[in-house]
């Protein structure tokens, strides 16, 4: 049976970003999360960030992580809540929260962490706060170097969107 804090939990990525922005942790948003924002028509059940390896932005990180009842998402029972060693590494740290899963990367696709990620980001605002993006272009040119099956079959999807985004540009400019 599962203990209390493993049940399921209906996901709200909303709360989630915004919990971050809040408690100012710097961050680019990737994945299927960064696509919808950007209109791509997929779905998507989690949130993926690539966070500044900062000591500072880890701390914070660490604090928010705290307060949403993070734990490490595992087949079984056991609870393991992260450590500010997670977050120094370069792996992924993949975390159920109060508020969704949020997987948490140090680097993505040909090793692009926080500082190259941002200058290929756009800025949104969300809920009053400031949110770093990954953009559409840089997207596919990962996915496309990527070779992962998932990446591939998105690929079109990501592709078109863009090219329709272009399209509603050159015609708002006319």
């Amino acid at each position: 049976m599962l203990s209390e804090k493993n049940k399921s939990r209906i996901a709200d990525l909303g709360d989630l970003l915004e919990g971050l922005a809040q408690a100012g942790i710097e961050f680019v948003l990737v994945g299927g999360l960064a696509a919808v924002i950007q209109g791509v028509p997929v779905t998507t059940m989690d949130m993926d960030i690539v966070h500044h390896q900062t000591e500072e932005n880890i701390k914070k990180l660490l604090k928010f992580l705290k307060s949403a009842d993070a734990y490490y998402r595992r087949v079984d029972d056991k609870v393991i809540e992260p450590d500010e060693r997670d977050f120094s590494a370069k792996g992924h740290v993949l975390l159920s929260t109060c508020h969704g899963p949020l997987d948490i990367l140090a680097v993505i696709e040909k090793g692009h962490g926080y500082e190259e990620l941002v200058p290929n980001s756009a800025e949104i605002e969300f809920r009053g706060y400031k949110i770093r993006v990954m953009n559409l272009e840089t997207m596919i040119e990962l996915k496309r170097g990527s070779g992962h099956p998932k990446d591939l079959w998105r690929l079109p999807i990501l592709e078109e969107t863009l090219r329709q985004l272009s399209d509603k540009k050159l015609t708002n400019m006319i």
